[in-house]
């Protein structure tokens, strides 16, 4: 049989006619527009949140870190798809190739998929304790909250970025089984992160502002050098009535620290320079494509901060597969 013939079916008049099959780009059609619509890349970001509250709650990933990632993973993604179906007729007129607007896929089954991850999120923080399902229920109302009302009004970007701080905190409070509050600073970095790329991105569609990418990269610099400072609580400390000691040679951990935060920097500064040059809806959308895949180091360098370099150096890892990907599948 010629190479993507079909079975032979038989007709009852003696009429042989091919039956076609299903092959790659039939598979490939039903798939593409749920990677599109639930921005499959950006997943990438999403197994640091939960890794590096571990690492800044102080304690070493187990089980329930699994758990609060596959959480994390279900509630990010249920996001995803309401998001689109509350914005259908908005990208009708904007987006219209986007998956709902263009009839690949439809609005029913958007809003379902959205449930349905919703409780997969949640059922899967009850199996990591009730610390984890103490954090993921309001971070679950955040995410509806803000896709079905918030995300329009001055109060957005604050509720994007506490869904990321929350995201965060799951992971601490999971894997510790207690309080999450060791882990509030490196949440509040990773918020004030997500609330300049959101800010960003409610331009992306129209351009226009070079104010908000010239603000996020003012708090990318400001991110980055917090992250690349060692911890108060590691540096030297001069005994009482002797000379300030001089500075400790860098150990390698400092040098993973550092490099990391700089790769933070590196991935946000230059697209968000570009957008406040010309706040183009192309720039725009580069900004903010640049300022989700640099939460991956982002999140690296708070770990590797916490005093957790493997953590770092994993999370660090998801990053070639996220620009690998991202270059299939757009991240915004």
């Amino acid at each position: 049989m010629p190479a993507g013939d079909g079975p032979v079916e038989e007709r009852p008049d003696g009429d042989a006619r091919k039956r076609p099959s299903a092959g790659p780009a039939d598979a490939s059609r039903t798939w593409a527009p749920w990677a599109e619509l639930l921005r499959l890349p950006a997943l990438f970001t999403v197994p640091g949140d939960a890794l590096t509250g571990a690492a800044a709650a102080g304690a070493r990933p187990t089980p329930r870190t699994l758990l609060a990632i596959g959480s994390s993973l279900c509630l990010y993604e249920a996001g995803m798809a309401l998001n689109d179906w509350a914005d259908r007729a908005e990208d009708a007129v904007d987006r219209p190739h986007r998956p709902l607007p263009s009839g690949r896929i439809r609005p029913a089954a958007a809003l379902a998929a959205a449930v349905g991850l919703t409780g997969a999120g949640l059922a899967l923080a009850v199996a990591a304790g009730r610390p984890a399902l103490a954090v993921a229920a309001p971070l679950a109302a955040t995410v509806w909250a803000y896709d079905l009302g918030l995300k329009r009004t001055a109060a957005g970007p604050a509720a994007m970025a506490a869904a990321r701080s929350l995201d965060l905190l799951l992971g601490a409070a999971a894997t510790a089984g207690g309080s999450a509050r060791p882990a509030l600073p490196a949440a509040a970095a990773l918020g004030a992160h997500t609330l300049a790329v959101t800010a960003v991105s409610r331009r992306e569609t129209q351009g226009g502002s070079s104010a908000f990418p010239l603000a996020a990269l003012l708090a990318t610099a400001a991110l980055a050098r917090h992250t690349a400072r060692r911890p108060a609580a590691h540096r030297p400390v001069a005994a009482a009535g002797a000379p300030t000691p001089r500075t400790a040679r860098p150990s390698p951990a400092d040098a993973l620290r550092v490099a990391l935060s700089a790769g933070y920097a590196l991935t946000a500064l230059r697209p968000y320079f570009h957008a406040a040059l010309n706040p183009s809806p192309q720039l725009t959308q580069r900004a903010v494509g640049g300022g989700i895949r640099a939460m991956i180091p982002l999140q690296a360098a708070l770990s590797a901060r916490a005093g957790a370099p493997a953590t770092a150096v994993l999370v660090a890892a998801l990053a070639p597969a996220a620009r690998h990907f991202g270059r299939k599948v757009s991240v915004t």
